[in-house]
């Protein structure tokens, strides 16, 4: 596709030339600076001053300065001229003559020794590898033999360094380094002159077409191919660049970086060396030289010469931007990288992709505009603009100005579509998602998380909640009214717990519990407006919202209070606390306080104090008493109804079994006296009396009330737990006593009773006195129903003698150790005298007592008593002995 990349600028005219002599042609030019060398078919120099101006438009023009012409005498067209500046001096091919002429003056140079003869054609190399900054090096290809020779150029004289022989006549060369890029008769080639290797590159017929060979850069050439291909090769003659496809009567080529520009008979053609795409072309008749010059490209007819001015690159690459052309853009921005200072390039850099992100973002390419936003670090700000209403309005951002794209706002882009439109805005959600937590968020937080919340509640996106509930930047007064419109009333609740408003939360949630606002966010709004108040750290709101909880659900509303956590409640029960303490928890919720509030409401009563006691284990009487008056209540109040519920019965009474059993802080009395008349609760009575150990009484109640054996025993077995055995077994022998009490009356049969006797001892044998258990058993019992007691019994007697005697034998042998011990402790003497002094107080010895630490060392008696006080006995073993001098 086309764009204009230079335009053609006339800079010596025809009349300024040559005046009326029609016979005279332009053969060759050379610029150098603002100096412009043309030599024609009469065998003259014309010398210009060519001054750049730029015109309104910002465009180059020339105005032309004729300084100088000289006839060179040899009646033959000038065939070439190449400055070389560092000397003053113009290297003029003539009549198959290398000669050196003045720069200024275009006067010969007086030495004979300046001139190369039988010459075809010469190139200057532009990268020499002679470090001489006073010499050009030079390649001439001769005009009678197969050889191309290199030249030192000095001022006054020429020197020949090197001399290469080629398979064929060359045509044409270009030098660069120690590399010769050649034109043979049919084909071309790369040579190094000082290694002599050689590569073939491709064939090409000479008499079809003029060959060019064309040095564009450091090691690389540009060679005119069969078929009107313009190929790269570089020094090991490889291409690394893919070719450009000019016309098959091309006569010259220049590089201007990025373009590749040739000449034919009819038209200068303009190709890209980044996509090797035909970017423009112009007319230009009759012309038959094209060359560039330190970028440069001058073009020179028959008769005059022009200059192509290339355009600007950043007007080029908006050309492209302007005509929706975004890979070609960024392919010349790109391209552009070499020629642009590094700082410059990076603004423009990030300009064009930011341009080419609004193109794409317009054809709705979304993927690729979001790269480019990303990669030309856009201010998000510029996009969101586009979205009527989202930017806050007291955000401070303007649109950057010339402006980055040509839409007022996303309905100017949409053009009435509203799926286009949908679709903007799902992509705006997605790029803010992935930005805000990104450095392109830096400076405009609150304009990013705003707008994102005000599309989140349009769009009804799910995660609206997710950007509330985390760390955020929206603004209230630009977000409350956005969530109201929408009826979010659940995420505006949210939004002010962020702000730290829970107070209008709270009362925004409990209108939606109470269906006086419709929002759907939630079906378990209530459940969440509790488990809200159970972390609330204001007081005032707990106490204000607790009682419109508990009345719509007791069961739901006192998590508000059993749910809270520990370290806030905690700290109030403690009494010995500092100033400072008490202070940082004045503002939290008292237990002893909750209890009384929850006065009114019996269910949510028991269950915070079950949370207290049996949850937190709160070790206190007054909790303990309460919960079990509860529970007692709660069986009392089901035993009288009628009828009974006999499930709810049985589940109440096995809470408050399970209490009486394991907890040993509530006030027993209280209790018996409140179920003393209720004969269904004789298990609880029982439990009292264990409490008071009243064990007769209890176990009187399970034998012969409710003939419950097992549970008498177990009553036995669990009374003891924690007890020692004497403790197990005095309770075993009342049990036992009970089985076998004839004198207390009772509806239980003397058979049973003796069986259960008889089972008890059977189980238990090991764990009764037996001498105590045989007076107590009648006599008629026979010794074969008692075998298992017995055989028990006489086992743990028989267990616990042999054991007694083992530790008897045990201490004898410990004792005979020591009295060993110390009678070598007696025997081996330890000397005290007044020198000698004591190692725990340091002071000397004036009587003989002492005490012997372990390893003979004596000590004052008083010191190793004080020693003795301090530390363990089972750490120091101290001996006594009578001690000689």
């Amino acid at each position: 596709m086309s764009v204009k990349a230079f335009e053609l600028v006339p800079a010596v005219e025809r009349e300024l030339l040559m005046g009326d002599k029609a016979r005279i042609n332009i053969e060759c030019i050379e610029c150098c600076g603002k100096h412009l060398y043309v030599g024609t078919n009469d065998c003259f120099i014309h010398h210009f001053l060519l001054e750049e101006h730029a015109t309104t438009k910002g465009m180059l023009s020339y105005t032309v300065q004729k300084l100088l012409f000289r006839y060179l005498g040899l009646k033959k067209p000038v065939e070439a001229l190449k400055a070389a500046s560092a000397l003053e001096r113009i290297i003029v091919l003539c009549d198959a003559t290398v000669s050196v002429v003045d720069m200024i003056t275009l006067e010969p140079v007086p030495s004979g020794g300046a001139k190369i003869k039988g010459v075809a054609a010469f190139c200057v190399n532009e990268n020499p590898v002679n470090g001489d900054p006073f010499c050009v090096e030079i390649g001439v290809i001769s005009a009678r033999r197969r050889t191309v020779q290199i030249y030192m150029v000095y001022e006054d004289r020429v020197q020949l360094v090197k001399e290469v022989n080629t398979p064929e006549q060359p045509c044409a060369v270009s030098l660069d380094g120690y590399f010769l890029c050649l034109a043979l008769s049919t084909q071309y080639m790369i040579l190094n002159y000082s290694t002599g290797a050689a590569q073939d590159l491709f064939p090409y017929d000479s008499e079809e077409r003029k060959p060019i060979v064309k040095r564009i850069g450091r090691e690389e050439f540009l060679l005119a191919a069969p078929g009107g291909l313009g190929m790269f090769a570089n020094a090991e003659g490889i291409s690394q660049r893919a070719p450009v496809n000019w016309s098959e009567s091309v006569m010259g080529a220049a590089v201007c970086f990025p373009y590749v520009v040739a000449l034919d008979e009819g038209f200068v053609t303009v190709h890209s060396m980044l996509d090797q795409q035909l970017k423009q072309t112009l007319s230009f008749r009759d012309g038959h030289i094209l060359q560039d010059f330190e970028g440069k490209v001058v073009l020179a007819s028959t008769k005059a010469v022009y200059v192509l001015v290339p355009l600007p690159l950043e007007r080029q690459i908006q050309e492209l931007l302007a005509g929706h052309r975004v890979e070609e853009a960024l392919t010349l921005t790109e391209g552009a990288r070499r020629n642009i200072p590094k700082d410059k390039f990076q603004i423009l850099h990030k300009r064009i992709l930011q341009q080419a992100g609004f193109i794409q973002f317009g054809q709705l390419q979304f993927l690729e505009a979001k790269e480019h936003f990303r990669t030309g670090q856009l201010d998000v700000r510029e996009l969101i603009s586009l979205y009527p209403l989202l930017l806050p309005a007291s955000s401070s951002f303007t649109r950057c100005h010339p402006p980055l794209h040509e839409f007022a706002d996303l309905n100017h882009l949409a053009q009435g579509d509203q799926e286009k439109v949908q679709r903007c805005k799902r992509f705006l959600i997605t790029y803010l998602g992935e930005v805000r937590s990104t450095e392109g968020a830096n400076g405009c937080r609150e304009d990013v998380d705003t707008a994102l919340l005000k599309l989140y509640a349009e769009q009804d996106h799910e995660s609206l909640l997710d950007l509330l509930a985390s760390p955020n930047a929206c603004l209230l007064a630009e977000s409350a009214p956005w969530l109201e419109k929408h009826h979010k009333y659940f995420a505006l609740g949210l939004l002010y717990h962020y702000n730290g408003q829970d107070s209008a939360a709270l009362q925004l949630w409990v209108r939606v519990v109470n269906g006086d606002l419709q929002d759907s966010t939630r079906s378990d709004l209530y459940e969440y407006v509790v488990d809200f108040l159970s972390f609330c750290s204001n007081p005032d709101l707990v106490w204000k919202y607790a009682d419109w909880a508990l009345q719509r659900d007791q069961t739901i509303g006192v998590q508000i209070f059993t749910r809270r956590p520990v370290g806030q409640d905690q700290v109030k029960e403690q009494k010995d606390q500092v100033k400072e303490q008490k202070d940082q928890v004045k503002d939290q919720v008292n237990p002893d306080d909750v209890i009384t509030y929850l006065g009114k409401h019996s269910q949510a009563l028991l269950l915070y104090l079950e949370h207290l006691v049996l949850g937190r284990r709160i070790q206190k009487e007054k909790l303990h008493t309460h919960l079990a008056v509860q529970y007692t209540d709660r069986v009392l109040s089901l035993l009288s109804q009628s009828p009974t519920a006999d499930q709810q019965v049985s589940l109440a009474r096995d809470k408050l079994q399970l209490l009486l059993r394991e907890s040993s802080l509530y006030r027993v009395q209280l209790l018996l006296g409140k179920i003393q008349e209720y004969d269904q609760l004789f298990l609880e009575r029982a439990t009292l009396h264990g409490k008071l150990e009243e064990h007769d009484k209890a176990l009187h109640i399970l034998v012969h009330q409710l003939k419950d054996f097992p549970a008498a025993e177990a009553y036995c077995v669990r009374g003891s737990a924690s007890r020692d055995p004497a403790y197990q077994q005095r309770l075993l022998h009342l049990l036992l006593g009970v089985y076998l009490d004839r004198d207390l009356p009772s509806s239980t049969g003397t058979g049973e009773l003796e069986m259960a006797a008889v089972d008890l001892l059977n189980r238990h044998g090991e764990l009764f006195d037996a001498v105590r258990v045989l007076d107590l058993l009648p006599e008629g019992w026979s010794l074969q129903l008692l075998r298992p007691f017995l055989g028990r019994a006489l086992r743990g007697s028989m267990h616990a003698c042999r054991t007694s005697q083992v530790a008897l034998g045990l201490a004898r042998s410990e004792n005979l150790q020591l009295q060993h011990d110390r009678l070598k402790q007696r025997r081996s003497p330890v000397l005290v005298s007044e020198k000698k002094g004591c190692v725990l107080c340091h002071n000397t010895f004036s009587e003989p007592d002492c005490v012997c630490l372990p390893g003979g060392v004596p000590v004052h008696t008083h010191c190793a008593a004080q020693r003795v006080v301090r530390d363990s006995p089972t750490r120091r073993q101290l001996a006594n002995s009578n001690n000689h001098t």
